[in-house]
This record gives C-alpha cells, structure tokens and sequence, in this order.
C-alpha cells in the first residue's frame, strides 16, 4: 500500500513501523527461514495460550517485527488459494471480493517467470514488482512426490496458481535471484526513495479518534509519548494479531471486553478478535535408503559451505526455500474444491531446523485447509506493550478429527506408491506402530504444528453484520478515516499460504482508498473437474 499509495506523487505517506532493518543472510537468504521466525529482532515472539484440543500445548506464533513484516521470516512460500475462497468472500458479504474481481490484482502484483515451464500465462502476471519463481527441483525425491501422486489416482497441475488449482506439481516461491523477495524488497525499497514517502521507526500504542474520526496514531519512540497526524486517513495493516490489538487499545471492539480493562468504547463491534482462523498441520517423515536429500548438508561444514556458495553467488543450496514440490487434493466426496494440501521437503526436519531423526529422510508437510474451528485474539492488559491473549481452539470441530486422520492415511498411501520404492526405508513419524483412529488422534494431538496462516480476526463484511468489522472499501465500522487492509480482513481463510492474498488485499485497498475506479472483472473460470462432485478421488 505504501508504494502504491505515493506512486503518483499526490500524496504523502508516513509508515510507521517498530522492526529494524532486513538486511543480513539471515533474512535475505531463503534456506535460513527458519532463522528469523525463532529470532526475537524479526519476530514478535508470540504465544498462544494453552489449546485445549492439542493437549493443552502452547504453539508459536510468528509474526514479522521487521520491514517487509511476515513477508522477511515466512517461508516464500507464493500460493493465490483458490478461487472458490474468493467468491465465498463475496458471497459471505464482501462484495467485490469475488475471485473475477480480484484475478486481475494477483496479475498486477506478480512478476511470474516460470511461463516455459508450464502453466497458462494468461492467468498470470508478468510485470508486477513481486517476483515469483520455482526451485530447480533437482533432487529427484521432488519428482518422485509427483510422480507418486498420480499413481495413487490424484490429479497433476502445471501451476496451481493459475487456472487449475488442484493436483500435484510444482511448487512456486517468492525468491529472485537468489534471496528472498519480500513486501519489503518488491515495494517499500523502491518507494522510498520518493519524496513523498517516509518511514518512521517507532511503537504504535494506539489509534487516536477524535468526534469519531481517525486523525492520528500516538506512538512511543525514544522514550516519549507522542502523536502523528494523518490529514486524510489512518490504514491499519499490522498483522491477524497486532491489527485487532491495535483497534481494541483505541476503543474499537466487543464493548464489554474493553470495559474489563477501563478503555473508552468509541465503537462498539464484536467482531474485532473475534473469527480467528489458522492452518494446522503435520509433518509425515519417511526414512531415506538412499543419501540423497538434504540431510548429507546438515552439518557444519555443509551448512558454512552452502552459505559461502549463497554470499558471494547467490546460487546453490542457499537460494531456495526448498519447498519445490506441492499438491491440493479432496479429501472426500462432495467437497467442491481441495481442501487438503501439501508441502514436500527432502529432509526430515522441522520449521525450527531441528531435524527428528539422525538420517536421510523425506517428509510432506499435509493439512486441511477449511477447519470450522474459530478462535480469538483478545486483550491480557490496556498496557499496549502487553502481549495480547491468543487462543485458536485448534481442532475444536469434530471434523478436524476425521480430517486429519484422513491426511496421515493418504499421505501414507501416497508415500507407498512405486515412484517413491527406490528410496523408502521406514517410517520416522507418526511410525508404522500408529494405526488406530485413537493412536493417530494421540499423535496429531501431540504432533500437530500452526503452519503460521492466522487470519480472520477483522472479518470484512456487509456494514449491518454485527461481526463485520471492516466493509469491502476496508474501512472500519463505526468510525470515519481508519481503514484494515492485511490478513486480519479475510472472513475465511483461503486455500494455501496467505502471504500471496495478504498482498493481493495491499493492492485492491489501495485503489479503494485513492478512490480510483477498479480494475475490471476478470471472466476467467477456473478449471473445475465435475467428477470430483460424486468420487472419493
């Protein structure tokens, strides 16, 4: 939105922004992901309380405090969802959101380069500043993952990002030449050099709201409190977390909830903390009888080896998130479009780098993608540096159950099929001794990880939904001049990583806030297979 909001040079923007820089190879090199999300200078640090469903654990919950935001320490991961979740938006209240109104906004915003190598470039954009590529899947377990996904009966897709979302094939990333092509790196770099836009390192503490307009926000840098002034509009885009913080410390939410803590109700909307929605999964591993996969650089001198190939080069081990291969797929009859999708990695390991078994393996990273379970964010405190209270009531639905145990089986069949019998040794998790529907649910109870897609928890919909916080202009319920333009908006979350439709929603809000006329409807339909209506697969 910055870059876009002063590319005409009619306007003067002010970011405020409390993380620091994103330079370093910790950040910029793709394969360190899983640095910045564990380092307390990118990430915010935050918890959830206790889930219930997963055996009273606290997950992580990772959220960018750096330029650039979630886009410098997630996993580059480029996924649109699917366009059904676009229509369900529309359909749901957000009019204008439907997939023919937003095609047109992904198209603007990529810069997509892998048009030889499959897919349709009609659906795809080719002169956006956000670039997106695919790995060089040289390592044969990246095929054989496909390979086996057609022999167990699954569809393939050349791009899932363009008509034909379903089936297995390549996986794309948000890295260009080399490093990591964050919302940083695409726009806020090249806007800045423009006059009239300006970063401003500091605390955001709240929103100030005067006769019911957003003037300002107050903030706290260098030790002292105070106040910067917004002449047209304040925009709101600090994360599923941090933006309904933000609207509840300025006297924007459930009425009876801001009381508790003493804080003025200037706008009384239930929904704000409120549809709060995330991605579980699971990491299936399988032993590798082969030295092939990623383990044999899993050590000291592999690792300084790769990251000296990656800092002078850019090229190598380094210069990829390794996650190449991907796959959407149905869970049962009747579904309309995937619900289930899958990351492969070849190794055995964990987001936080910490591999589970001292070996060659492989895993697929495998979850629902439409759980019907909803949580909340809600404030512990009107300390605006007090972490706010985090609770996804993960596997609240008593369909996550059978959803989950349906991933293990398929990911287990899929992982059977012959593509994959040249490199299959034993299986390292959940472990061949797990078969039961009450063994398999103690292990998802156990081993079930956030895939770190929080959104919902600003819901956008019609002005008279009582849970709607923000229209389908993005601007706040209740109050004039304040607008939320991030994750948070989404009424469900979409099929996939969310960084590819939290940008879209950057670039759709700010044609409505410029007041510009939208792009046109795209007519485009997505490629849908009938059959899937009546069979299991």
């Amino acid at each position: 939105m910055a870059h876009r909001l002063s590319e005409d040079g009619k306007h003067n923007v002010l970011v405020l922004e409390y993380g620091g820089t994103d330079a370093g190879p910790f950040i910029q090199m793709p394969a360190a992901l899983s640095y910045p999300m564990n380092m307390r200078r990118y990430d915010w640090g935050f918890m959830s309380e206790p889930e219930p469903g997963l055996g009273g654990r606290r997950l992580v919950v990772p959220r960018g405090k750096v330029i650039g935001g979630s886009s410098s320490i997630n996993g580059m991961v480029y996924v649109r969802g699917h366009a059904r979740d676009f229509d369900h938006w529309a359909e749901s209240g957000a009019a204008g959101w439907g997939y023919a109104d937003v095609l047109r906004y992904f198209k603007r915003m990529e810069n997509w380069h892998d048009g030889n190598h499959g897919g349709d470039p009609d659906w795809r954009g080719t002169n956006g500043p956000l670039h997106v590529t695919r790995g060089p899947r040289a390592n044969p377990l990246y095929q054989a993952f496909v390979d086996a996904g057609a022999q167990a009966g699954f569809e393939l897709t050349d791009d899932y990002n363009g008509q034909k979302q379903e089936g297995f094939g390549p996986m794309e990333q948000t890295v260009w030449q080399g490093r990591r092509w964050s919302a940083a790196n695409a726009y806020l770099k090249p806007a800045l050099k423009r006059p009239n836009l300006d970063l401003l390192r500091c605390f955001a503490r709240r929103i100030v709201i005067e006769n019911g307009r957003g003037v300002g926000v107050e903030i706290e840098r260098g030790g002292k409190i105070e106040t910067v002034h917004a002449a047209r509009e304040v925009i709101v885009a600090a994360s599923s977390i941090n933006s309904p913080k933000l609207l509840m410390l300025s006297g924007i939410g459930p009425a009876a909830h801001l009381a508790e803590h003493g804080i003025d109700v200037i706008a009384d909307r239930p929904g704000v903390g409120q549809n709060l929605q995330d991605h579980l999964e699971l990491y299936i591993q399988q032993a590798c009888i082969q030295p092939i996969t990623l383990y044999k650089h899993w050590n000291l001198w592999g690792k300084a080896l790769a990251g000296a190939q990656w800092l002078f080069f850019k090229t190598g081990l380094g210069a990829s998130n390794q996650f190449e291969s991907a796959a959407f797929i149905r869970s049962r009859a009747g579904i309309d479009y995937p619900d289930i999708q899958f990351h492969f990695l070849p190794i055995a390991i964990r987001y936080d780098g910490k591999a589970a078994a001292e070996g060659h393996g492989f895993q697929a990273h495998v979850g629902p993608m439409r759980s019907n379970s909803r949580g909340a964010v809600t404030l512990k405190s009107a300390d605006p540096k007090a972490d706010p209270s985090i609770v996804f009531n993960y596997m609240s639905d008593p369909q996550d159950w059978v959803d989950f145990r349906h991933c293990i089986r398929i990911t287990r069949e899929i992982f059977a099929q012959p593509a994959f019998d040249p490199y299959r040794g034993k299986e390292i998790l959940p472990g061949a001794n797990v078969q039961s529907d009450d063994e398999l649910d103690a292990h998802i109870r156990a081993h079930a990880e956030s895939a770190y897609h929080p959104c919902g928890t600003c819901k956008m919909g019609k002005a008279d939904d009582p849970m709607a916080v923000v229209d389908p202009e993005c601007r706040v319920i209740g109050v004039e001049g304040l607008r939320v333009a991030d994750s948070s908006i989404f009424p469900r979350i979409t099929n996939g990583n969310l960084n590819a439709p939290s940008i879209m929603v950057g670039e759709k809000a700010s044609d409505h806030i410029l007041g510009r006329p939208l792009r046109p409807a795209d007519n485009a339909e997505p490629w849908i297979n009938p059959r899937w209506r009546e069979t299991d697969r």
